[in-house]
């Protein structure tokens, strides 16, 4: 898009975000400028920041960030948007108008969607948070996480899981390790589970080909599982006698309040697959182009959250402890995060013209997809990253007398003579958002809910030194060696 000319507080503007004046030019010339091939790395920093900010303040200044984290995240967000937009004009508002319409909008309609739909689903019950309860509970919502999604799975079953072990003093494992298999790891089968399977399923790999993951997230789903059972079984036995014995006694007859909430979480499931699959055109807003479907899409979202409003009692969602800070505590935080993580991803979609030129260049046998997929898709956006890579086999695997046909076509011809690599982009992408809080939509809104509820969660840096380290990157090493 056209930019307008510059004046100095443009040129100021420019250098920091390290732009040269001849892209400025360019792009005052009409002729755009590809911002992932001129923006420097060091223009992340206030993504940086914000991850710092969600890491570091919850412990050293608690009370602040409970009453300012809104505006921690505008503080980031206006930090990189006021020199972006001085600095490309329109070219910047345009990315800026594009994440949030295309990327950021749908996403948080879709949590607020999974979040009322399934608060309205209350299951009452004597379930006690025994050991091999909790490993049995985790295994179901690993199994179902590819069918209705990570983000359906885990909203669904977070809460039963958290009034389960109410009376347990040691809670906050339980809740990581359902960030880990449910959340994440259970999404690896169907395209429906996780938002990268879904988008190589829209650029062309077939439905059912993901089910050739299944013998990778066994093992993955069958470690983690172990080590959360051997661990839950340790900390059961440091528990009180008397609440052990008090939560045994309990009996309730097992029961399930908003049962019809379900055909609402159905209706969620296939919207969404409706827009991967249905293609009626597109309408330009505020000059972004948008897919009709995803409009339809997002109708449909809302209406299965309003319909699960109007027709679930208030003493239903109260036994559900429902309420509407998660979603707000996500919607704030996200809104900064997905303004400042816009240099990062032009980087990471430029490739070898990017400052991360030197990491795209390394990838080069099948553990590098892995592990530099799953890396990035750690702190960013594992949708877009997954098309990076996968952009990438595609380039050094397809013969140059093949390049000339469709996407479609390509990707027929990689599964048919190089599927690892595939096997290890889409696997990485989905694995390693477990590594961090925000690695992948549900895990965030999974941690505040535990919050709300009372359990003391691990920072984001205890999050990954406690667990993620200790426990998912020496499995996905086993991963490596045994299938990459």
């Amino acid at each position: 898009m056209p930019a307008r000319a510059h004046s100095g507080l443009s040129k100021l503007a420019a250098s920091l975000v390290s732009v040269s004046l001849a892209p400025l030019a360019e792009a005052s010339s009409g002729e755009g400028v590809d911002l992932g091939s001129v923006l420097p790395l060091w223009s992340v920093i206030p993504f940086v920041g914000i991850l710092l900010s969600i890491a570091l303040f919850p412990l050293l200044a608690a009370k602040f960030w409970h009453h300012h984290f809104p505006k921690v995240s505008a503080f980031w967000a206006l930090a990189f948007a006021v020199p972006f937009l001085v600095a490309y004009g329109n070219q910047a508002l345009h990315d800026i108008l594009h994440i949030y319409i295309v990327d950021y909008i749908p996403f948080i309609i879709l949590l607020w969607s999974l979040f009322t739909v399934s608060g309205g689903i209350l299951v009452r019950g004597s379930f006690t948070g025994t050991p091999w309860f909790n490993a049995l509970f985790l295994a179901v919502g690993t199994i179902i996480a590819s069918w209705i999604g990570t983000t359906g799975a885990a909203m669904l079953l977070i809460r039963p899981v958290l009034r389960a072990n109410a009376r347990r003093r040691y809670r906050a494992h339980t809740v990581v390790f359902f960030i880990f298999l449910v959340a994440n790891i259970g999404g690896s089968l169907t395209p429906l589970g996780d938002p990268p399977l879904f988008l190589g399923f829209l650029h062309g790999v077939p439905f059912f080909w993901t089910f050739q993951l299944l013998p990778q997230t066994l093992l993955v789903a069958a470690v983690v599982l172990a080590v959360y059972l051997a661990l839950d079984l340790f900390l059961y036995r440091r528990e009180p006698a008397e609440a052990r014995q008090a939560a045994a006694g309990e009996q309730e007859k097992l029961k399930i309040e908003g049962l019809h909430n379900l055909l609402f979480l159905a209706g969620i499931v296939g919207g969404v697959l409706l827009s991967g699959l249905w293609h009626v055109g597109e309408v330009n807003i505020f000059g972004i182009h948008q897919q009709v479907e995803n409009l339809v899409r997002d109708a449909i979202l809302i209406g299965m959250g309003l319909a699960s409003l109007y027709t679930t009692t208030r003493q239903t969602r109260q036994g559900n402890e429902f309420s509407w800070g998660p979603i707000r505590e996500v919607a704030y935080l996200f809104a900064g995060i997905f303004m400042t993580i816009i240099p990062a991803l032009a980087i990471l979609k430029a490739g070898e013209q990017g400052a991360m030129a030197s990491l795209i260049r390394a990838a080069d046998k099948p553990a590098h997809y892995f592990w530099m997929a799953g890396g990035l898709s750690s702190f960013l956006d594992n949708a877009p990253t997954y098309l990076t890579f996968l952009s990438t086999a595609l380039g050094r695997l397809i013969p140059a007398e093949l390049k000339h046909l469709p996407e479609r076509a390509q990707i027929a011809e990689l599964i048919a003579q190089n599927a690892v690599y595939l096997k290890a982009v889409s696997l990485g992408a989905v694995y390693m958002g477990a590594n961090t809080y925000i690695g992948n939509a549900p895990n965030f809104m999974v941690k505040s809910i535990a919050e709300e509820s009372g359990v003391e969660m691990p920072s984001f840096f205890g999050y990954m030194v406690m667990y993620s380290l200790p426990v998912l990157i020496p499995t996905f090493v086993v991963v490596t060696l045994v299938f990459f």
